[in-house]
Parts: C-alpha cells; sequence; structure tokens
C-alpha cells in the first residue's frame, strides 16, 4: 500500500481548490494556506460543483500561514495567480524542505526560473491546467468544463514525482498526461490565453461563447496566436500552426464561460 501522500496548498481559489479537492479524493493528505476565504474554509471546507461530478472538499488542514505548517510536504502546490506583488518564494519559504517538490499550478512564461534559484536543492515541477471552473463566492467552485492537467520536470523530463502526481489523479478520474517539454506546454497553453482571456475584458464582459461567435473577434484572436507562434519559435519552442484551428474549434464546442481574468475584472 502506497503511503499517504502529504500536499501543502497555496492558493484556495477555483483552480487551486478545485484540483486539490480531486487529490484528497485519490487519497492524498491535502492541508491548504488560506487568506481572505479562511474562516470559511476552516469552517465549512470548500463545496464543488463539477461536470465529473458533485464533491464537497474538507481539507485535512487549514492555515493561515506557511508558517503553521510543522509536516515535510512531499508537494507544495502554488496555485496563485502570478502577479508583481505575489513573492511565491517568500510565500512558501518556511514550507519547503528536503525531499519537497514545488508545483507550479500557474499561468505565464518563465516563471520557475525563480523559484528554481531560490529553492536549488528542490524539484520544481510545472503544472498546466486546461479547464473552466470558477469559484462563484468563498467556500463555493464551479467546474464547468474540460479538466485535463498536464505536468513535467523543470526545465525538462519526468521524474518519479511528476508520475506520483500523474497517478494520484489519474485515480480521482481526471485527464492527466506529463511531458518531456513542459516549456513548450506552456506556450501551447499561452495560445488559448493570450487571446481570450483580455479579450473578454476589453468586449465589454464576453463569454467565451459570445467571443467565438463574433466573426471580427475570431479574427483578432487567430492573429493574436499567429505572434504568439512567432515568439515561441524565437524562444526555441516552435508551436504547429495547426493549434490555431483547433483552439477555435474547442472554444466554440466548449461550455461558455467568464475567462478567469474577465471574472478577476470584475470583481
Amino acid at each position: 500500500m502506497r503511503q499517504k501522500v502529504k500536499i501543502l496548498l497555496f492558493g484556495t481559489g477555483a483552480v487551486g481548490s478545485f484540483y486539490a479537492g480531486k487529490l484528497s479524493q485519490a487519497g492524498a493528505l491535502v492541508s491548504v494556506v488560506a487568506r481572505s476565504d479562511y474562516s470559511v474554509v476552516k469552517n465549512s471546507g470548500i463545496k464543488i460543483k463539477s461536470i465529473y461530478g458533485d464533491f464537497h472538499f474538507i481539507p485535512h488542514r487549514v492555515l493561515k500561514s506557511g508558517a503553521d505548517y510543522n509536516d515535510v510536504p512531499d508537494f507544495i502546490i502554488v496555485a496563485t495567480k502570478v502577479l508583481p506583488e505575489i513573492d511565491i518564494c517568500d510565500l512558501i519559504k518556511d514550507t519547503v524542505k528536503s525531499g519537497s517538490s514545488i508545483v507550479l499550478l500557474q499561468n505565464g512564461i518563465d516563471i520557475e526560473k525563480g523559484i528554481a534559484m531560490a529553492f536549488p536543492g528542490n524539484e520544481i515541477i510545472s503544472a498546466l491546467a486546461f479547464v473552466c471552473v470558477s469559484r462563484t463566492e468563498y467556500g463555493f467552485v464551479d467546474h464547468q468544463d474540460y479538466g485535463r492537467i498536464v505536468f513535467g520536470s523543470y526545465p525538462s523530463g519526468i521524474s518519479s514525482k511528476v508520475i506520483i502526481l500523474e497517478e494520484l489523479f489519474r485515480e480521482s478520474g481526471l485527464p492527466v498526461e506529463s511531458t518531456n517539454d513542459v516549456i513548450a506546454a506552456r506556450w501551447r497553453k499561452l495560445l488559448w490565453n493570450a487571446p481570450f482571456n483580455p479579450l473578454s475584458v476589453i468586449c465589454n464582459g464576453a463569454d467565451t461563447g459570445e467571443l467565438i461567435q463574433h466573426n471580427d473577434i475570431r479574427k483578432l484572436s487567430e492573429a493574436i496566436m499567429k505572434e504568439i507562434i512567432i515568439i515561441s519559435k524565437a524562444d526555441g519552442h516552435p508551436l504547429d500552426e495547426s493549434l490555431i484551428r483547433k483552439n477555435i474549434e474547442d472554444t466554440e464546442k466548449m461550455t461558455p464561460y467568464k475567462t478567469s481574468m474577465l471574472l478577476d475584472y470584475e470583481n
């Protein structure tokens, strides 16, 4: 029998809560550091409405800061926004122990370098969530579509710890895969985020269904994706142009939802 995997999550927003809840379903001991929603999560946990089946995530422990965690986590999952005012290294420094892997479940390009420099003795794992999910209020998450998650060791490869995460998510019922080139995977994720996140705000709060149905916005989205392909190639991670068509078709099929950037803007 596999020993219980100990996980500490920073960031109890929509993405962090959903995936932490699925890891808990797979039998991991998942503790969370909650800030603005501490009281709600501590007293009531997180209720998740999901296309894979609704469930109630009760964390193993709910903490106000990493300094309150007195165990050695196998995985430290960071699911906060990537913002200048959030110092990830400072946020997690009290919890990083020998043998702890740091998982960056965040969007963005080149976000791992600073973490790797700050914690040279710890493995960095990059993770990408392809999911339509939102936090409707503190303690409530609405998972509307998709859910695939992709992992890879940074800067490349698939370690034994990546395989453990992959197995846990597979046991929870989620589509999951590992990649040897997680940096290229980050560029592929940006291919969708770059047009649709900002355009959802610029277009007066349009959801994905409204954006994709508008011919001029579709053309603009394709043009933005072409620019991302040019930049990714210059960065040494070329993407196939066929991914533009795939992103458009996937957006046409997905349940219309408001992007995370739009929800942040509205809030």
